[in-house]
């Protein structure tokens, strides 16, 4: 297994001297599973391979299950506040679906992504909870998981929930349902609307890409019967028209196999990335719902101080005697304030970082969607035209004789 050096550096051998630039490689493979009926859930392999100092040697094999990548997510969400963090899959509901071979493998290579994401990006690969996820023996991990509290110790469901009315609260914000204070700028206005509007193409983008796999995938099985009807009618002629009906068939069930695995390909290479920034822009829509929250709160502690300084000077003039208090609530206000503009700030400046990144890392992954969708269809087309131009010169002779 090849790593990817943090440092942008590329890719480094395993063996590569131990000068080498700082690397962390993470594979999530060997989906299994676990337990029976209602309880039943898969389970993956987590290897990490590193030379970063702060983890414990070089190689580390864990097992980790769905609820443990949830659990990373909203710890790096909470801690965060500013970053896009990279999203999850789904978590299907549909018994007869959540331990196909398809899904299992789809959500195998979408966990694969979202955790390479995170090993790369250059803050959150130094979180205490990635290395405590990649390290800790499932014990650990349980227990870390059973001990968080607040928004950490919500159910999956409740976490849908909190996102969906912070969506909403975006959505209505945006499409001036709601009129909250607003922060006053053109450049970061502009971007609320791109990912808005982007959410949209990409999900619509996504739902013909579904519909392409699903066309494959019906007309390979339709060669395929086509194929098995053509050769049993070969059958009966016995004659040169047999031989060519027998041919037809065979080059139709050849054509059949290739257009499932083409169908196939689309899945995993064209939809799937499709439907990951689907999910990704939501998660940006919850960072921009984190702005917008701190800096509401900002905006009201310069309110709130406002009108404490305007009590405590007539307090002044008067000489009340609860004037100590009041200037001890007003320095506490105005240490509240300095910190949510702090924290409004930050959250501010790393997502200015962020948009830059994302829209760089968009250019890649989607330039590669595109190549592999427009190769497949290149490959499919070509074995199309190879097998009936095979066929041609027989049918013609049989045609004129």
């Amino acid at each position: 297994m090849q790593q990817r050096s943090l440092n942008g550096g590329g890719l480094q051998s395993p063996r590569s001297p131990s000068s080498q630039p700082p690397f962390l490689s993470v594979s999530v493979t060997d989906p299994a599973k676990m337990g029976n009926g209602v309880q039943a859930y898969i389970s993956y392999k987590v290897i990490t391979k590193t030379n970063l100092p702060e983890y414990q040697g070089s190689e580390k094999i864990v097992i980790r299950r769905y609820t443990d990548f949830v659990w990373l997510r909203d710890r790096l969400f909470e801690k965060y506040k500013g970053i896009f963090i990279p999203p999850l899959p789904e978590k299907s509901t549909v018994e007869k679906f959540r331990f196909s071979a398809e899904f299992i493998e789809m959500r195998r290579q979408a966990l694969d992504t979202f955790v390479n994401r995170i090993a790369l990006h250059h803050e959150l690969q130094q979180s205490e909870d990635l290395r405590t996820f990649l390290q800790a023996d499932e014990q650990t991990m349980e227990r870390a998981r059973s001990q968080d509290t607040g928004i950490f110790k919500k159910k999956p469901s409740d976490l849908m929930q909190i996102f969906w009315g912070v969506q909403s609260k975006v959505t209505d914000v945006v499409l001036g349902k709601e009129k909250p204070v607003e922060e006053s700028n053109p450049e970061y206005e502009k971007f609320k609307k791109y990912i808005f509007e982007l959410e949209d193409h990409l999900a619509e983008a996504q739902k013909h890409a579904y519909r392409l796999v699903k066309r494959h995938r019906e007309l390979g099985q339709s060669l395929a019967d086509f194929g098995k009807a053509i050769k049993l009618l070969g059958a009966c002629e016995g004659d040169a028209l047999g031989t060519a009906f027998s041919e037809l068939g065979a080059k139709s069930e050849i054509l059949s196999i290739k257009l499932q695995r083409e169908a196939q390909n689309l899945l995993m290479n064209f939809e799937e990335p499709l439907k990951d920034y689907v999910r990704a822009v939501q998660s940006i829509k919850g960072t921009i719902a984190e702005r917008a929250n701190a800096f509401r709160q900002q905006c009201e502690l310069a309110e709130t101080i406002k009108l404490k300084e305007i009590d405590l000077n007539k307090m002044r003039i008067i000489r009340s005697e609860k004037m100590l208090d009041a200037e001890h609530e007003y320095e506490e206000l105005k240490a509240d304030g300095q910190e949510a503009t702090r924290r409004f700030e930050t959250i501010g400046r790393l997502m200015n970082e962020e948009i830059v990144r994302f829209q760089d890392q968009k250019t890649q992954d989607m330039g590669r969607a595109f190549h592999e969708f427009a190769k497949g269809q290149a490959r499919l087309a070509n074995a199309i035209a190879d097998a009936w131009r095979t066929l041609l010169p027989k049918l013609d002779s049989l045609s004129v004789s």
